[in-house]
């Protein structure tokens, strides 16, 4: 008997994975959960100095990861989950899954770097000598302190100096070596601390900054996609919107939003795109607005296209003699008609919108401060003959993606519509 392996089956081997390999880090998520939830009640206004994005992020990793299970085995016989597990759908739920757990996944900071003679342009698989140095905690340490301390053990920070990395260690743990250099590790572990010599491995190399590829990588993947869906949702807002108002209001309205659109379909939108975050700079909510505001114009096509022809119907009609409004028709009448051709331009639409971030990094016009594909690709150009692997991983990645999506946008293209296959 052929065994067959559903999309609910990887879900749910993803979520062994994750609970069996990050265990020890999902326990202190649920510590500082608990701890941070008696500092806001006896501390509220050292509780709300310690909160942020970091801190949330924390506290709803258990939460969405027990979400995820107890609705996969509430709907895991839908005909979504119990369909059989292919290629495209394996690697957008694994996608998915980074996106979601990107911080406990590697444990890892995308911006750290140290001791650069050491860590710099590594090869994948590289193994090196990591002497870390833990401070011993006090009996009588602060409720602040203690959550801050279990914040920074499950999100490191970007600069840690109780790490060093050595090329190797003596046989009796009391000298590291970096070059021909010696040091003692007891300088280094100084008083109350001690230090623990281990090994760690750069499964994809390092970059010309001794920073973790793998870690970028899936730092990358979160912000990709995170650009992709908010500039996607905006332009589905803003096409949606305007198409229904210039079908259904017809007349001059009509006539110049269509004009306006054309004009923007025909206007190279690069150069607006790359005008507007000359302006006002490249920051994440920047980059989301300004891409999503440039890919309504197909939305808007379609959505004007559907409702002229839906105007005709009679029960379009018959609603609006019934005095529904509005937004009861767009809700009630066409949205139910459109969405499949609106959904599958959203599919294509969030492909396109990935690759233009990852254009725009390349450009330089970065999303401040978070790692890009593109701009990993367009930092390794510079070390191609010496670390092929900062172009290859970052590009591989990037490929893979927009093969995935529009693979998915034509499967949902050829469901719905039999006749195109």
């Amino acid at each position: 008997m052929k065994l067959k392996i559903k999309i609910w089956h990887w879900i749910i081997f993803l979520i062994l994975v994750l609970i069996i390999y990050r265990a020890s880090l999902l326990i202190d998520c649920l510590n500082f959960t608990i701890n941070f939830a008696g500092l806001l009640f006896s501390e509220f206004k050292s509780a709300s100095q310690v909160f942020d994005f970091d801190s949330l992020e924390i506290i709803l990793t258990p939460v969405i990861l027990i979400l995820i299970a107890y609705f996969i085995f509430k709907y895991k016989s839908s005909k979504i989950l119990s369909a059989s597990l292919k290629f495209t759908p394996a690697v957008s739920v694994l996608f998915l899954f980074v996106f979601l757990f990107s911080s406990v996944i590697t444990n890892r900071n995308p911006g750290f770097q140290k001791d650069l003679s050491i860590t710099r342009l590594l090869p994948p698989l590289s193994k090196i000598t990591t002497l870390v140095k833990s401070d011993f905690i006090q009996s009588n340490q602060s409720p602040i302190n203690n959550v801050i301390r279990i914040k920074q053990k499950i999100i490191p920070l970007s600069f840690n100096d109780s790490i060093i990395h050595a090329d190797s260690v003596s046989s009796d743990g009391k000298i590291y070596y970096k070059g021909t250099t010696e040091f003692l590790v007891s300088t280094f572990a100084k008083q109350n601390s001690t230090v623990m010599i281990q090994s760690t491995v750069f499964l994809l190399g390092t970059d010309e900054y001794g920073r973790d590829i793998l870690t970028r990588l899936i730092f990358g993947t979160r912000i990709s996609l995170l650009v992709g869906l908010s500039a996607v949702f905006l332009s589905f807002v803003i096409g949606i919107f305007l198409g229904f108002i210039s079908a259904y209001s017809g007349g001059l309205l009509d006539i110049i939003l269509n004009r306006f659109t054309e004009a923007m379909l025909a206007f190279p939108v690069i150069y607006l795109v790359i005008l507007i975050l000359a302006l006002f700079g490249s920051s994440l909510v920047t980059v989301i607005f300004v891409l999503g505001l440039s890919g309504w114009m197909s939305l808007f096509k379609i959505v004007r296209s559907e409702i002229l022809t839906l105007k005709k119907k009679d029960y379009m009609i018959t609603a609006s003699l019934l005095g529904l409004s509005r937004k009861q028709i767009l809700l009630k009448e066409v949205f139910p008609v459109i969405i499949i051709p609106v959904m599958v331009n959203i599919v294509f639409q969030f492909s396109n919108v990935i690759l233009a971030e990852s254009a725009l990094s390349y450009l330089g016009l970065t999303v401040g401060g978070y790692p890009s594909w593109g701009s990993m690709i367009e930092s390794g150009q510079e070390y191609l003959r010496i670390a092929w692997w900062l172009i290859v991983f970052p590009g591989a990645v990037l490929i893979l993606t927009l093969f995935c999506f529009n693979s998915f946008g034509r499967k949902i293209n050829e469901y719905f519509i039999p006749r195109i296959k």
